[in-house]
Order: C-alpha cells, then sequence, then structure tokens
C-alpha cells in the first residue's frame, strides 16, 4: 500500500531517501532550500519543490499534516533542523523522522518532538561491521537498542521453494517479513503464501536477537 513522505533535506542522507522511497513506488515529496540537489530529485521524486523549510509558511502551504511521514535529513545545518522539526510537529505531522548528527543535537529534537531519531552515521558503522560478520545481511539499520530492519540474501536450500507460512520466521525468530526482492522486483507486505527462491532478499523487522538467530541458522 502507498504512503506519503516528505523528506526535507537533500544531503547525501535525504536524497538516498528519496531515491529508494521512489524505487518502492512510493508518494514522495523532496525539499530543500538549495537549487541544485532538488534539480538532481526531480526525475525521481513525485514532487520537488526549493523552499525554506524554517518557514512556517512553507510547512503550512505543503499541508505538511497530511503525510503519513516526515523525514528530517537537515544535517549541517542544525538551527534548521531543530527548527523544522518543531514547526512540523506543531502544525500536526503524523509522525517525524529527524535525522541528529550528535547526541546532543538528538536530544534536543526529541524535545521538540521529532517521533524517532537517527543517527545515520552511527548506524553505518554498525551496519558495516554485521555486514562482514555475516554472509548473509546485507543492510542493518537499527530502529532502537533492541529492535531492527535488516535485509538478508536467502541462499540456504532449506528456505528455497518454501512460503513464509512455512518459514514461519515470527514463530521462530519473532521476526515479520516487509517486503520481498526477487531480481529487480519488490513485493511489499507479502502474502504468507508468497514461495521463496533462490537469491530472494528478505526485509524484516524484529528484535536485533532475532535477525542474528536467523543469520545463524542460513546456510551459505
Amino acid at each position: 500500500m502507498k504512503k506519503s513522505f516528505a523528506v526535507l533535506g537533500l544531503g547525501r542522507f535525504g536524497q538516498s531517501v528519496v531515491q529508494t522511497l521512489a524505487k518502492m513506488k512510493q508518494d514522495v515529496l523532496a525539499v530543500d532550500v538549495r537549487e541544485e540537489p532538488v534539480n538532481e530529485m526531480m526525475e525521481i521524486a513525485t514532487q520537488t519543490l526549493i523552499a525554506d523549510t524554517r518557514d512556517e509558511n512553507v510547512l503550512k502551504g505543503l499541508n505538511i499534516d497530511t503525510f503519513d511521514y516526515v523525514i528530517i535529513g537537515i544535517g549541517n545545518n542544525m538551527e534548521a533542523s531543530i527548527l523544522t522539526t518543531m514547526l512540523t510537529k506543531e502544525l500536526g505531522a503524523k509522525k517525524v523522522i529527524a535525522k541528529a548528527e550528535t547526541s546532543d543535537h538528538g536530544r534536543v529534537l526529541e524535545r521538540v518532538g521529532a517521533d524517532q531519531v537517527i543517527f545515520p552515521e552511527r548506524d553505518m558503522g554498525k551496519g558495516v561491521v554485521r555486514k562482514l560478520l555475516s554472509n548473509h545481511i546485507l543492510k542493518f539499520i537499527d530502529l532502537s537498542d533492541d529492535y531492527t530492519l535488516a535485509e538478508l540474501e536467502i541462499t540456504d536450500p532449506h528456505f528455497v521453494d518454501q512460503s513464509l507460512v512455512d518459514l514461519a520466521l515470527r514463530q521462530r525468530f519473532d521476526l515479520t517479513v516487509i517486503a520481498i526482492q526477487h531480481g529487480h522486483d519488490i513485493n511489499i507486505s507479502p502474502e504468507p503464501t508468497v514461495i521463496i527462491q533462490q537469491h530472494d532478499i528478505l526485509t524484516v523487522v524484529g528484535p536485533v536477537k532475532g535477525v542474528a538467530a536467523l543469520d545463524e541458522t542460513l546456510k551459505a
């Protein structure tokens, strides 16, 4: 099911979010105060806009409260990051996810209303280590200290030609499969009867220990 996203701030993180959402056929508005990154996203995002999100009237004009998620990727201007986060929440945004550069920055973002604060560079470091120690984890994004979102490639023949029901990942590992990528095709919210094929990539959400247990279970 399609959801609507507003990505405010188009640095490397923001552009990556826009590109990923677009590949997953989601509706995404990309906004930045600079012309160059907005132009780069024009053929990728559903809509683009050059605007200063510190301006309350700009956010009102975007109907920021109508988006399912607002992702604030402003990183190099802490004042703009904090003010944009505060204004989006004051204007009724449903779910605000804000990027933080430091732990102090993150604490301020939480205090002004961010529903979730993420630390891309810190999480990327963790992800690199986990990927190096695993044969199957492709991406790993911590949602909290205990829960994560991970992509795992299926190469174990014992997992191939079986449905999600047969694999019982929820019962065995407390993991929920939210997407399956087969080649260039991505199945969002797959049915339990979907059959897993060799080299399919499963996107799962659940406890970190559950992902680790699944990774250890998978054979080369």
